[in-house]
């Protein structure tokens, strides 16, 4: 669904900004009505930075070397770059109309961009900063992902309920998947063996075999007291060691705890009001999850799968990334 907020300049407050430890990674929240990104300690899970972007921020993700955080400013049509060195913006990508999502290439040199508007999907290259090429695919393009080998990234349209597997090296749709209504997310197992995929009006996730590029399994969610209409899937994330996976119920508030294995789901976990994304710390020990009503962050302890401490950021979170050092 689409929505335009007042403008504000991609500036960055003057906020005082902590030292950090070197232990301490950095949590990057995309907020999407006041247009800025903020920025967590997880050690103190205190707020440390508020940075001004560009408007509708969304999409967010950080590069491999911990370096550059890039974020979606949606309705600038542009993708901005952060220097985490001084939290400051310093540079723009021509990311083509409205992106939305996007997903980095595991080597970190090519960013895949999903453009809700003109139903693209645009491929640019981060060290030149120029587009290499623009990927037609369903109506409305949200959800990205990629392979842990960068050969494929699979593009999800909302109205058209597919997830498109397109080549990289050719830049070519190789496997269409049809899906149930609105698919938001795409998500590869960390052996490439399977792609989940979100859909939030359908109200479930569709596991997809790489190889066959058949729908295998479909996980559905129940939790009592709850119309089904209020269970939506998003964000996904699955565990390094591919047995567990953690999906985010959009107005549910809650985060489904799935075995990866069996697919079955173990627990729902209450956090913020309408969990949109989620992302892990890279020892895996926490998840975080963005509760975009409730204008908060969730830290989630994957061992107990109990929520630690929820963490007021901006206003509509959307997204978030977490440095790797």
């Amino acid at each position: 669904m689409r929505r335009r907020h007042m403008c504000l300049l991609a500036t960055t407050v003057a906020l005082p900004f902590l030292a950090q430890p070197a232990w301490a990674n950095l949590v990057y929240v995309s907020n999407e009505k006041d247009n800025t990104v903020t920025v967590v300690d997880s050690k103190t899970m205190e707020v440390v930075k508020t940075i001004n972007v560009g408007q509708r921020p969304r999409g967010i993700t950080i590069s491999p070397d911990g370096k550059i955080i890039y974020v979606c400013a949606s309705d600038d049509d542009t993708v901005e770059m952060i220097d985490t060195a001084t939290n400051e913006v310093v540079g723009s990508l021509p990311s083509g109309p409205d992106p939305e999502l996007f997903v980095l290439s595991p080597d970190g040199q090519t960013l895949y961009v999903a453009n809700e508007d003109d139903n693209l999907v645009t491929v640019i290259d981060v060290n030149t900063k120029g587009v290499v090429a623009e990927i037609p695919v369903g109506v409305e393009p949200e959800g990205m992902g990629v392979s842990p080998d960068g050969k494929t990234i699979v593009n999800t349209s909302e109205t058209t309920s597919m997830a498109h597997f397109i080549d990289t090296s050719t830049h070519e749709i190789t496997d269409n998947v049809l899906v149930d209504s609105r698919p938001r997310f795409a998500q590869f197992k960390p052996d490439g063996s399977e792609v989940w995929v979100s859909a939030e009006i359908g109200g479930t996730v569709s596991v997809i075999d790489n190889k066959t590029r058949a729908v295998t399994h479909k996980i559905t969610f129940e939790i009592q007291g709850l119309r089904s209409e209020q269970i939506q899937p998003v964000g996904v994330r699955i565990t390094a060691d591919g047995k567990k996976a953690y999906v985010a119920l959009g107005p549910a508030n809650r985060v489904a705890v799935v075995n990866a294995e069996t697919y079955e789901v173990e627990k729902y976990i209450l956090v913020g009001q309408r969990v949109w994304q989620l992302a892990f710390m890279p020892d895996g020990k926490q998840i975080i999850s963005t509760n975009g009503l409730s204008n908060d962050i969730t830290f989630i302890d994957t061992e107990t799968d109990e929520p630690i401490k929820s963490v007021t950021v901006g206003q509509l979170p959307w997204g978030v990334a977490i440095s790797p050092n």
